[in-house]
């Protein structure tokens, strides 16, 4: 998988990424998250299960890895990986998120998962946890969940402090969610500190059925910014997963239009996202080395614009996707 640089920055990364949102904690809310662990949640046993994925990332060619202070033990799982591979920090490009904090306690059925909190004590405190577990590959900060509501692009104290790590050559980045991505990053990209634009990279949510951000992902693509793509997959409502009679009639679409470029549903919808002249990474969520291996495939499939037409009105208005999004089980 070839290298690119990931807008101006200066970080080297792939084409597709491997986040460990899935990896690094018992309970998420993708479709069927279960059964990709196999109910095992020994800690011990988690961490060896994310080295086999990070194995396979790695021997698929990945080279940007991407975790935060609120996917459980990621950050840590991610790091023991690493200095057990005896991976030099130049040979990959990692980022981490800040401003939710884990809050689970290791339990699926906890009431509350996470907390958010955009707050200098948070970032000064996350900053030091992610240090600590990734300490020199750390190349990429990012505001986790950055929206016009929680007020951290308002934030001076924040946005001080993140100048801070940026002039001291660490990338600061932000991701967004919701059905307002779009108005946060032009917002975003607005940001100056020091006389310099604050956000050298976006990771935001785009796939085929939620697309209302791309306007603005191209702005910022256009302005030096790195993009990336997280939930290419919906978390699982475009794969193999999603069997909600609702979806029935976009799913024949997806298989018959997979059959037909002779790859798997989950390949398809990334491969549509790879196809966007604005993205530089789209990260696979995969929690299992089978689930890695077909999304890399995305990189073999011909994605153009006869095959895009298939998929006209394939989308749901943001407003619905999102509230969709909000209503999947932890598990």
């Amino acid at each position: 998988m070839n290298k690119r640089q990931l807008g101006k920055t200066g970080l080297r990364v792939t084409p597709i990424g491997l986040g460990l949102a899935a990896l690094g904690r018992p309970g998420y809310i993708n479709l069927k998250h279960a059964e990709d662990l196999g109910q095992d949640y020994d800690e011990k046993n988690m961490e060896q299960h994310a080295h086999q994925v990070l194995d396979a990332a790695w021997q698929a060619g990945i080279r940007y890895y991407d975790a935060a202070r609120s996917y459980g033990n990621a950050e840590a799982f991610l790091g023991s990986w690493l200095a057990a591979c005896k991976i030099r920090p130049g040979e990959v490009s990692v980022g981490s998120k800040w401003g939710y904090t884990y809050t689970a306690d290791w339990q699926v059925d906890a009431p509350i998962h996470e907390t958010k909190e955009h707050s200098l004590e948070v970032l000064r405190r996350q900053r030091r946890e992610s240090d600590a577990n990734l300490g020199r590959y750390l190349g990429l900060y990012q505001i986790h969940s950055a929206t016009l509501e929680s007020g951290v692009l308002e934030n001076q104290a924040v946005l001080g402090e993140l100048a801070r790590y940026r002039d001291n050559g660490l990338v600061i980045g932000l991701t967004l969610s919701g059905p307002r991505q779009a108005e946060t990053l032009f917002h975003a990209i607005k940001v100056i500190e020091n006389g310099l634009p604050l956000f050298g990279c976006v990771q935001a949510t785009w796939n085929l059925l939620e697309q209302s951000a791309g306007d603005a992902l191209q702005a910022a693509h256009e302005t030096g910014m790195g993009v990336i793509i997280k939930e290419a997959l919906a978390n699982g409502r475009l794969t193999a997963k999603n069997d909600e009679p609702a979806f029935a009639q976009k799913r024949s679409l997806l298989e018959a239009m997979a059959v037909e470029q002779k790859t798997s549903i989950d390949a398809l919808s990334l491969a549509a996202v790879l196809a966007q002249p604005w993205v530089d990474v789209v990260l696979s969520g995969a929690a299992t080395r089978e689930q890695l291996f077909s999304n890399v495939a995305a990189t073999q499939v011909v994605w153009n614009e006869a095959l895009g037409k298939k998929f006209a009105g394939f989308e749901e208005p943001p407003q619905e996707y999102w509230a969709k999004r909000s209503t999947l089980r932890w598990n």
